[in-house]
């Protein structure tokens, strides 16, 4: 281990503290010298973008202490609340000094193209980014035709629903991310990237690109059955073409992609009608 860990780091999820991926997460932080605090659901909150809910007892957030396997030395606590929340509450103070770097994953999937502004992994990183902390959100993707065994994306969802979570490459994602962990130190508070890593032993990935976003993300909903008065969805994977340059592009190709990303703003450039007293105008 390196450093004095005078750099605080939060280290959450989406898919619930317990998870594997964010044991590695934990690890290379905390390998690499940091001053590395858990915090994450308690339960998995995949699909939660930056929501700020949680489960309140007469209106406290409840959280409790928990171990991360292998890593005694790392405080970790499971909360009653989403991964946005978490990010909030970590910036306030809630479980220790407040952090300088978020860390959120290592999430079990790929979070890629516009469909990140669905997801509670990318969400946390965002929300930390906003309060002005610094932040990378990891995932490991385990649906691109680099990753399945058949070579075909649908083959990947095959091997999606069979193989032990706790056998993926995470210690791949992991590196990468502890790669990226000093330039990112380093980088203007408020800075947010977005790291896919395919689920390969770290000697098969072809090497890290940074990336644009995808127009579309890697799966998709759809329609399974409707009827009167309900409807049933599913998630299927995404058939568009893959851009070139973007992040699914180089997933597919077995690289790891990164993209730096930030929270919704204003677009100063459009022009929106506007209304006064007396007819509108143009503001």
């Amino acid at each position: 281990m390196t450093g004095d860990r005078s750099a605080r780091v939060l280290v959450t999820n989406d898919d619930g503290v317990l998870a594997p991926g964010i044991r590695w997460l934990a690890r290379a932080a905390y390998e690499r010298g940091l001053d590395v605090v858990v915090a994450a659901p308690q339960s998995e909150a995949s699909g939660m973008s930056a929501a700020l809910s949680a489960v309140t007892d007469d209106g406290r957030v409840m959280f409790t202490r928990t171990e991360l396997t292998g890593l005694p030395e790392v405080p970790a606590y499971g909360v009653a609340a989403s991964p946005g929340y978490i990010a909030i509450l970590a910036g306030l103070g809630v479980f220790g000094p407040p952090p300088e770097l978020v860390l959120s994953g290592i999430n079990r999937g790929a979070n890629a193209g516009h469909a990140i502004l669905h997801s509670g992994t990318v969400g946390a990183a965002l929300t930390a980014g906003n309060g002005g902390a610094r932040a990378l959100a990891v995932s490991l993707d385990v649906l691109s035709p680099a990753t399945a065994s058949a070579g075909s994306a649908g083959a990947a969802i095959d091997v999606l629903d069979t193989v032990d979570d706790e056998a993926r490459h995470w210690s791949t994602a992991a590196g990468l991310a502890g790669h990226l962990l000093p330039w990112l130190l380093d980088a203007t508070p408020g800075t947010v990237l977005n790291l896919n890593v395919p689920d390969l032993p770290a000697e098969q990935v072809a090497g890290l690109r940074q990336a644009t976003l995808a127009p579309f993300g890697q799966v998709q909903v759809a329609i399974a059955e409707s009827g009167h008065d309900y409807v049933r969805t599913a998630i299927e994977e995404n058939g568009a073409r893959h851009v070139p340059g973007t992040d699914l592009a180089w997933l597919a190709d077995g690289y790891a992609a990164v993209t730096a990303v930030r929270a919704l703003g204003d677009l100063p450039d459009v022009r929106i009608p506007m209304a006064q007293a007396g007819g509108p105008v143009v503001g």
